[in-house]
């Protein structure tokens, strides 16, 4: 219901947990590794995960302390931070109470799943156990995913077979790169870092590797991106993963360089566009379709977010938006990224 007096958006911020909300098997999400190791990009959208006819008859209902708003939304932490700033503007324009949750993309998987939300935001592709009756997926753009080491290390650049074979754990010490000017890295142990968040959805960390058993024993593992950042930039010999908005936001807790990969910087949008930088995240937005789960306030701010996104500077992070993605042939089912560029 749209409140009357002064426009007003609220921002609440969640526990960053790793609720994942799953319901089946994981052979349910994934389809199998592809050649080189790389793993699924996108899942099926012409597939619904099958529910109870109780639940499909199930209206939204908030949360308590939700009450009265006239969105209510829970995205994942990553997500959350670029696109809030258009949210509050959408709600300020369209005089609406938004309520707006960060998380993750387990909890927003979660509420959408018990129908008290209107909106899920997600860093990744939908998998197979997203794909609620009556819930559709809107792709804001990507993002690249920036491969990070401590700015005392030499290296500066990597193939995509090197950073693989690194956390594979056969490409084990720095002396096996160069540095910018052609000589050898440190001869010192490269200590690998990993933040294998949604296992259970493709792209993200899958694009490097299919899955967690493919991971050497050397990898460590983080749980929350302040540490992954926290981690690279006080260990010399570190290498990790990240957004650069995520890099920037906890900068406070240490500086970390970004490496090339093939030659290409990862803020490279024209090259993440090509796939000549070959790692990003998607970001995704969800709308309800039926009777008591639709929400038009909802589907005109993905339509307002997806314009909004297209306005960011593209290669301060590297960002493509939806219509970039579109010119460079990336495939589309309605709004949803289903495929890249072949």
């Amino acid at each position: 219901m749209r409140k009357q007096g002064a426009p007003e958006c609220i921002i609440v911020a969640a526990l960053v947990c790793s609720f994942i909300f799953v319901s089946g098997s994981e052979k349910a999400w994934t389809q199998g590794p592809v050649k080189d190791m790389r793993g699924q990009t996108f899942t099926d959208p012409s597939k619904t995960f099958p529910m109870p006819d109780d639940w499909i008859k199930q209206p939204i209902k908030y949360d308590k302390e939700n009450e009265g708003a006239d969105v209510v939304i829970m995205m994942d932490q990553d997500i959350y931070h670029t696109l809030l700033p258009s949210v509050q503007q959408f709600a300020k324009e369209k005089n609406l109470k938004i309520i707006m949750i960060e998380g993750t993309c387990g909890i927003a998987a979660g509420m959408l799943a018990k129908k008290t939300a209107d909106m899920g935001g997600f860093c990744c592709p939908a998998g197979a156990e997203d794909r609620l009756p009556g819930l559709r997926f809107h792709t804001i753009g990507i993002v690249a995913k920036a491969f990070f080491v401590n700015p005392d290390n030499p290296v500066d650049n990597i193939s995509e077979t090197q950073l693989r074979d690194i956390y594979l754990g056969k490409l084990n010490r720095w002396s096996e790169l160069k540095t910018q000017e052609g000589q050898k890295g440190p001869d010192r142990a490269i200590k690998p870092i990993g933040r294998l968040h949604c296992p259970l959805r493709p792209g993200h960390w899958r694009l490097l590797l299919d899955d967690k058993t493919k991971f050497g024993p050397g990898v460590s593992e983080v749980g929350s991106i302040p540490d992954m950042i926290a981690q690279v930039a006080s260990i010399k010999d570190a290498i990790g993963w990240e957004v650069m908005t995520m890099a920037e936001r906890n900068r406070k807790l240490g500086t970390v360089k970004p490496l090339k990969v093939n030659g290409y910087r990862p803020n490279d949008s024209g090259a993440l566009a090509l796939l000549k930088y070959p790692f990003y995240r998607t970001y995704q937005v969800t709308t309800w379709e039926g009777k008591g789960v639709e929400n038009q306030n909802a589907a005109q701010l993905v339509q307002y977010l997806i314009k909004e996104f297209e306005k960011l500077d593209p290669d301060k992070y590297g960002f493509v938006s939806q219509g970039r993605l579109r010119k460079a042939g990336w495939r589309f089912s309605g709004d949803e990224l289903t495929g890249e560029p072949k």
